[in-house]
């Protein structure tokens, strides 16, 4: 079987639900909840996109994001921290671009929900210094 089809039955067996109902979005939500931060810790030294990645992270766990936008920022976390994806993240230089180009498809669909709260709380936890342009919205 090839990696694209093994990705996608990985994806699916995780995230299969079509419907984006509140108790499906709960659903993904716990999965994400229980494997982003471990996955994170082991990768975070060899991804540039780490920052955008946990600001995307705090946008889907906060409630006041719409459930829709949730849904879209849960999948693209999923295929971050599921270990069957399009490209191996063990092959050096190339692992994580699929990664990131699935969140920065993503991001570009949602940018204007990820609020500065969002980008200060992944800051905090990269502990990293805040920009100077970020609010406590």
């Amino acid at each position: 079987m090839s990696a694209g089809k093994e990705a996608d039955r990985g994806f699916e067996a995780a995230f299969g639900e079509a419907d984006l109902t509140p108790a499906v979005i709960a659903k993904r939500e716990r999965k994400v909840r229980n494997a982003f931060w471990g996955k994170l810790k082991r990768v975070a030294g060899r991804i540039p996109f780490v920052d955008d990645l946990v600001a995307a992270y705090y946008c889907a766990m906060d409630p006041e994001t719409p459930l829709r936008v949730r849904g879209m920022l849960l999948g693209a976390l999923a295929y971050f921290i599921l270990p069957i994806d399009m490209v191996p993240d063990i092959i050096a230089g190339l692992g994580y671009t699929d990664d990131a180009a699935v969140l920065a498809t993503v991001l570009s669909l949602v940018a204007s929900h990820i609020k500065p709260k969002h980008r200060a709380a992944a800051a905090r936890a990269l502990e990293k210094e805040l920009p100077e342009d970020l609010g406590a919205d």
